[in-house]
């Protein structure tokens, strides 16, 4: 245990030492929040104010908190993704300039080297996603605050929930990577597609038929969905409060994947969260088998 201690303080202090690691995992979310807040913001005001019936009508500060909801919900959903990748890094640069090696002739195991890359990871992940969380909240007071502790706690436990969801993903595809390259070239990959995918930078339910139902099988989506849904509950029971029809609640609800479908049925906030932790503890489960099957193969 305190040879795992040891790793993890030594990866972690690399990572906060390195200010190219850190500062481009930190940055991330705080470029996505001032792009979100300068040119994306008002353009979601006018299309979700558009899209209201006619007669319905809508108070300025509540318009406001309804789309800081939506955006924070999307920045939070796929930095907690990619920011992972970038505090993963380490682990590939420990291959490429050779002090895995130096590692593997030491006492030390590997099964120790890879939980202290994981659980660094995750720790390193969770305190740059934790502080875009209060960096977003800051800004969600400025326009319009309708959340309750429940739903802040909620929240967290979804930023939370993503976060080890990434750390997991991005263990497992690091695994098999060797070069600064390798590793640039996922990023990339990562930060370009998987906003689309989840749900994140566009609803899925203004995709095709066909493709909801293929993105109803990535976990990222259930992720998206839940903080959704934590973020904007209070504004829609302000809606409701003030007299909006259930209906037009529900299909804004639809049009913006607070309401998740999975082939026609409405999927509840137990089975997003129980999606969510199990895929988890799947791609765990997948890393650390990775592992064995590499330490056999040695063997």
């Amino acid at each position: 245990m305190r040879t795992l201690s040891n790793v993890i303080r030594r990866n972690l202090k690399l990572f906060f030492k390195d200010k190219g690691m850190f500062f481009s995992s930190l940055i991330t979310p705080i470029i996505l929040l001032v792009l979100y807040a300068t040119f994306l913001a008002k353009v979601y005001r006018d299309s979700f104010a558009s899209s209201l019936p006619e007669g319905v009508t809508i108070a300025e500060e509540l318009l406001n908190g309804t789309v800081a909801s939506m955006l924070i919900s999307a920045l939070l959903a796929v930095s907690c993704v990619t920011v992972s990748f970038c505090a993963n890094l380490l682990m590939i640069q420990d291959k490429a300039n050779g002090s895995i090696r130096d590692f593997t002739v030491t006492p030390v195991r590997r099964s120790t080297l890879a939980a202290g890359y994981y659980l660094a990871s995750a720790a390193s992940t969770l305190i740059v996603t934790f502080s875009a969380f209060a960096l977003c909240l800051g800004y969600l007071a400025t326009q319009g605050w309708y959340l309750s502790a429940a739903d802040v706690l909620g929240a967290s436990c979804s930023v939370l929930l993503l976060t080890l969801f990434g750390t997991a993903l991005s263990s497992c595809i690091n695994f098999f990577l060797n070069t600064n390259g390798q590793a640039s070239a996922v990023g990339t990959i990562v930060s370009a597609g998987y906003g689309f995918i989840c749900g994140a930078y566009m609803p899925i339910a203004s995709f095709g038929e066909g493709l909801q139902k293929v993105l109803g099988f990535f976990p990222g989506t259930y992720g998206t969905c839940l903080l959704k849904n934590h973020m904007t509950r209070g504004v829609f029971a302000e809606m409701e409060r003030i007299g909006f029809p259930s209906q037009v609640v529900k299909g804004i609800k639809d049009s913006i994947d607070v309401n998740l479908y999975f082939f026609g049925k409405q999927v509840p906030l137990s089975v997003m969260f129980a999606v969510l932790l199990g895929s988890v503890v799947f791609f765990t489960g997948l890393f650390v088998l990775f592992h064995i099957l590499r330490k056999n193969a040695k063997k």
